[in-house]
């Protein structure tokens, strides 16, 4: 997406936003710890130089990993392999276990700047060679993670993964911003019907395996704003209703923390944005939603864990180098 100015909200009821010092990402037995949150960045070359302080910043804090939710070049940049290689060399420049979510200007909108011989097709396929091979994060100390093609019903999906973090399971999808490729006015692509069936199979097994697990809450990340304020049947929903319906369903029935984590309005803010279809007028009390900035604020986000607090998660907004 287009940059818009970055703003700030914090919704009423969000608990108060506090620091944490000391923390160790790596005890054996984590019920305390953060990460980072970033994404939609970086577009330009100023915003390149502004990346490497925050990534410098980021490896010099007690972090246990940092997830970016996608958009590593602006819309209008060409979906060249050279730029591909480079976002994937500075990603393994994290010290922390690194984990990229697909954002849409890495693919949809490669359409109209493609380099000859490539297409959005051709660059999602691009992205999971180069960004989602074996079952390693990105950065210089990896994570490993579970990825959805490790199913054969799902080969094709190893961007969706998932990974369990101090008695937290975090799922990673493939959601790109504008419309989740849903295709022309009438009927929606091929490749969104695929994909759209996977997520909501992902979805639904993560959250089963967290209740066996009896996990304390569930991170859901991805790249797109899907679209909270708009009525159900609105025509900038129709790519996301699958998916909200799947993540309301399930963020009820779970009936512990749920946070969603995503980019692609360039806004910071967290908020309580998903409604209950069982009490209308009634937001779902344990589902949040935080937005991380982006270009041209590159900037990031610390979100803070704890299990043994009722809430779980303290965010808050990364002290500026």
């Amino acid at each position: 997406m287009f940059s818009r100015k970055s703003r700030v909200f914090v919704a009423t009821g969000i608990a108060a936003l506090a620091c944490c010092f000391g923390l160790s990402a790596w005890a054996d037995d984590v019920g305390v710890f953060e990460f980072g949150l970033m994404g939609d960045a970086p577009y330009h070359g100023f915003e390149e130089r502004a990346f490497d302080v925050m990534l410098a910043q980021t490896n010099r804090d007690a972090l246990a990993f940092v997830i970016h939710v996608g958009d590593f070049k602006s819309g209008s940049a060409p979906c060249t392999d050279a730029l591909f290689q480079a976002r994937r060399a500075l990603f393994d420049r994290s010290e922390h276990p690194f984990i990229f979510l697909f954002g849409d200007n890495e693919w949809t909108d490669c359409e109209a700047n493609h380099p000859p011989g490539t297409h959005p097709l051709e660059r999602l396929s691009k992205l999971r060679g180069l960004f989602a091979a074996g079952d390693q994060s990105l950065g210089r100390h990896t994570l490993k993670l579970e990825r959805q093609s490790e199913n054969a019903q799902y080969a094709l999906f190893r961007e969706h993964v998932r990974w369990e973090y101090g008695r937290v399971l975090f799922v990673g999808l493939n959601v790109p911003g504008s419309d989740n490729n849903w295709g022309d006015n009438k009927s929606p692509s091929a490749e969104y019907v695929a994909r759209n069936a996977a997520i909501v199979a992902w979805l639904r097994d993560s959250f089963a395996l967290a209740k066996r697990n009896q996990n304390a809450a569930v991170v859901v990340g991805m790249q797109a704003d899907p679209s909270f304020s708009k009525p159900e049947g609105h025509k900038d929903r129709r790519g996301f209703e699958d998916l909200l319906g799947a993540l309301t369903q399930l963020s009820v029935d779970f009936a512990k923390p749920v946070l969603l984590l995503h980019g692609d309005t360039h806004w910071f803010r967290v908020d309580k944005p998903l409604r209950d279809p069982q009490h209308p007028g009634k937001f779902v009390e344990n589902f949040t939603r935080v937005e991380t900035f982006g270009s041209p604020f590159v900037h990031w986000v610390k979100v803070r864990v704890d299990v043994s607090t009722p809430n779980v998660f303290t965010i808050k907004e990364a002290p500026r180098p």
